[in-house]
């Protein structure tokens, strides 16, 4: 009597696992594209869900328009440029608060940054007001563009060990190259909207 009473305990759990788990199944043998598409498919239709007033297909339309970035340039729909003295220099911003601070200044006009040499390695410059912080310890490599005590602007052609706050790297430039850009005397940083 015992043996069947574990045996119909057991059948029943098998029974009501096997129901839970028979909900959205795909044969191992199908497609795995498949299971990413019904994937896809329940993140627009969850989005579209949302978003009562808009035509269908307008939320893959806005995620396609907020990722359009060009090597992290462009985060939404306007471009920061970097200039160091007269120089263009490929910038991939970060996507965080302090770099959407400094685009909101940017859309007012162009940003205008003196900067100073500092310890052989870095130039710091004044941005003119304080930005939203997220400080945290970092080593810097040439290139590396960050933001010091919430109001300043390191460019690095050097290293470093602080902590900072990241805005951005520039993509385009070697260490020597950001040398000569940056050890030969004080620099004027813009960063305006294209």
């Amino acid at each position: 009597m015992k043996e069947k009473m574990i045996l119909i305990a057991f059948c029943m759990t098998i029974m009501f696992c096997m129901s839970a788990c028979s909900g959205n199944t795909i044969n191992s043998g199908d497609n795995q594209n498949a299971v990413t598409e019904i994937s896809t498919s329940e993140n627009v239709e969850t989005e579209s869900s949302e978003e009562n007033d808009e035509p269908e297909g307008t939320a893959m339309y806005q995620l396609a328009e907020k990722d359009e970035s060009v090597d992290g340039e462009a985060i939404g729909d306007s471009t920061m440029i970097m200039k160091i003295g007269d120089t263009i220099v490929n910038v991939e911003w970060e996507d965080n608060q302090a770099v959407e601070a400094l685009r909101d200044m940017a859309k007012d006009g162009d940003i205008t940054i003196q900067m100073s040499m500092y310890g052989g390695f870095e130039q710091v410059g004044s941005i003119g007001q304080s930005l939203p912080r997220d400080d945290k310890q970092t080593t810097t490599s040439s290139g590396d563009i960050v933001l010091y005590s919430g109001n300043q602007m390191v460019v690095f052609y050097g290293s470093n060990s602080w902590s900072y706050t990241r805005l951005g790297h520039i993509s385009d430039k070697n260490t020597e190259d950001m040398t000569d850009l940056l050890s030969n005397g004080d620099v004027t940083i813009t960063i305006s909207i294209e």
